[in-house]
């Protein structure tokens, strides 16, 4: 059986190579089909298009997901402690 794929050389930097992997990895893919989905998206217009569509949402609701943001945050953020009683102010 043979396969139409081609088999091809990079060479990257270790740091890059490592965050590609990372990448990879957290989208359950290996690095090879991580970086086929790459290209792909990038010469087919799926990258662009997704990225003019999350452009749209933050134009309509970027007001909305801010409000949220900062709701979000104020959630998480430590009240100061009060002084003990009876502490000199």
């Amino acid at each position: 059986m043979s396969s139409s794929r081609k088999q091809t050389q990079l060479r990257l930097e270790p740091d890059v190579l490592a965050a590609g992997k990372d990448a990879a990895a957290a989208r359950g893919l290996d690095f090879n089909k991580y970086v086929e989905r790459l290209i792909s998206e990038d010469t087919t217009g799926a990258r662009a298009a997704g990225m003019a569509a999350a452009q749209r949402l933050l134009d309509q609701d970027g007001g909305f997901l801010d409000q949220l943001e900062a709701e979000l945050d104020a959630q998480h953020t430590p009240t100061p402690a009060a002084p003990p009683r009876g502490a000199a102010a």
